[in-house]
């Protein structure tokens, strides 16, 4: 097998279609057809059956996904550790990164970073923290940057905390708010329960949501409209400086706050690129701050 046929292996278990495959991977049909066949020549099973649904792997057939799984990885490892050999800043960067993160501070770090060492190549990723941390164990990105409290074995450095704000047009009283409309966005559930937690400490009744939309983006515009009151990290109304705003305080009388994290497998960072970035990002945030 070559490294082109580990990634049609790997493409079409994600695709489970074979022109999808082959529009990824910029190949024709009757050539990936013809791959996959001499794939399974060369292991004699068979790898794939088609259905009405698409694209199934055999038993024998996920073994063998395994198996190039494995081997685009190690492939990866030897390119990144020859490039790496002179200590030039240089080679591709795979980071996967929180969705609220990649909206707001990332597009300004990737900029100065690429500035600085336009000899790199990344290769972005976004999504929900969750996400963000399988892609990291999976060896499929360098490094993570997570937001909230979500588990993690390996490698984890707290870039900055910020505080949770209850957020409205309107000046308004934590003692309002089981008769207030109160609009929500889907997020993931580190944040989902400590929202929750800190409601359930100060109130006895659910609170009055009239409005669920699925962008904390819209939520901010919907807020900032006068439509309703959110609970938000900082970082999300960072920029908007009209919306009355009142901390988020536990039992305890202390803030309620929100780590923001960078998480990678301890053998990554030996690369001078992903170290590279893991320092710049650290000072970089710190001037944002």
């Amino acid at each position: 097998m070559e490294e082109k046929d580990w990634l049609i292996l790997k493409t079409l278990y994600k695709e489970k279609n074979i022109t999808k495959t082959a529009e990824k991977l910029f190949i024709t049909q009757p050539a990936l057809t013809y791959r996959l066949q001499s794939i399974e020549q060369e292991f004699g099973v068979k790898i794939v059956t088609r259905g009405k649904k698409g694209v199934e792997f055999t038993f024998e057939g996920e073994y063998v996904y395994r198996y190039a799984e494995k081997m685009i990885i190690e492939f990866r490892k030897v390119k990144e550790k020859l490039q790496n050999m002179d200590n030039m800043i240089q080679g591709k960067l795979r980071i996967a990164v929180s969705s609220s993160f990649a909206y707001y501070p990332l597009p300004i770090i990737l900029k100065d970073f690429l500035t600085l060492y336009p000899e790199v190549e990344v290769n972005l990723v976004t999504g929900r923290s969750s996400d963000v941390t399988k892609l990291v164990h999976k060896q499929e990105a360098h490094l993570g940057i997570i937001r909230g409290d979500h588990h993690w074995a390996e490698a984890k450095h707290v870039l900055s905390e910020e505080p949770l704000f209850v957020a409205s047009k309107q000046k308004i009283t934590l003692e309002q708010l089981p008769h207030l409309p109160r609009i929500n966005y889907d997020t993931d559930q580190s944040l989902k329960r400590v929202i929750d937690y800190w409601w359930d400490q100060h109130f006895s009744t659910p609170p009055l949501i009239t409005m669920d939309v699925n962008q904390i983006e819209i939520c901010r515009k919907m807020v900032a409209q006068g439509l309703g009151y959110a609970i938000f990290p900082s970082l999300a109304i960072i920029d908007n400086e009209e919306l009355y705003k009142i901390n988020l305080i536990d039992a305890n009388k202390k803030p309620i706050t929100r780590e923001t994290s960078i998480i990678f497998r301890h053998e990554a960072i030996e690369s001078s690129v992903v170290k590279a970035f893991f320092d710049f990002v650290q000072i970089k945030l710190e001037h944002l701050s």
